[in-house]
C-alpha cells in the first residue's frame, strides 16, 4: 500500500482535503468527496505545506499559477487532457470541444469531459476553466456555485477575505 498523507485546508469555497504521497500532490478533494484509503498525518509533509501556502495565495488573489510536484493517476488520454488543462491561462476559459482539438481528438469532446471530471487535482489542474460550447457552466466536482466563484475570482470579479 502506498503512503497517503492528507490534511484539510479551510478555504473560501469550503474545506479541501489535500493528499500527498510524500513526494508529490496526488489529490485535492472537496469536502463532499472524501473517500479512499487510510491517511497518515500531514505534519511536516512539505508537499502538503507548500500546496496549502500556494492555495492560500491563490484565494488571496496573489498567485495565478501553481508550482508543485504532481502525481495524478490516470490513463494516457486522461494525462494528456490534464496536461492541456494546465495550459489554460488564469482567468480564461475554453470549451470541451476546443480542449478535444488541443489533445488531437477533435471529435472526443465527451471523452474530454469524462477525463475532466476524473481530474484528481482540481484547482491546481484547472478543470474549472472548461465550459460548455455555448459559454454555460457545466459539471464540476465542487458544484457549479464553486466553479462560478473560482472563475469570478480569476476574472477579478470576486475577492475573498482570508482573515
Amino acid at each position: 500500500m502506498s503512503t497517503r498523507i492528507a490534511s484539510t485546508l479551510p478555504t473560501p469555497i469550503g474545506e479541501l482535503l489535500l493528499v500527498s504521497d510524500g513526494e508529490a500532490l496526488t489529490g485535492v478533494q472537496f469536502d463532499d468527496a472524501r473517500r479512499g484509503s487510510p491517511t497518515h498525518g500531514a505534519a511536516g509533509d512539505s508537499v502538503i505545506e507548500e500546496t496549502a501556502a500556494q492555495l492560500r495565495a491563490y484565494f488571496a488573489g496573489e498567485r495565478t499559477t501553481f508550482d508543485l510536484p504532481l502525481r495524478a493517476a490516470g490513463t494516457p488520454f486522461e494525462q494528456g487532457v490534464w496536461d492541456e488543462l494546465r495550459r489554460i491561462p488564469y482567468g480564461e476559459t475554453t470549451s470541451y470541444g476546443e480542449l478535444a482539438a488541443r489533445v488531437g481528438e477533435p471529435t472526443a469532446a465527451r471523452a474530454v469531459g469524462r477525463a475532466n471530471g476524473r481530474n484528481p487535482i482540481p484547482i491546481i489542474v484547472p478543470c474549472h476553466r472548461v465550459i460548455g460550447a455555448d459559454g454555460s457552466l457545466t459539471g464540476f466536482g465542487g458544484g457549479l456555485e464553486c466553479k462560478r466563484a473560482l472563475l469570478d475570482l480569476e476574472r477579478g470579479a470576486l475577492s475573498f477575505s482570508l482573515a
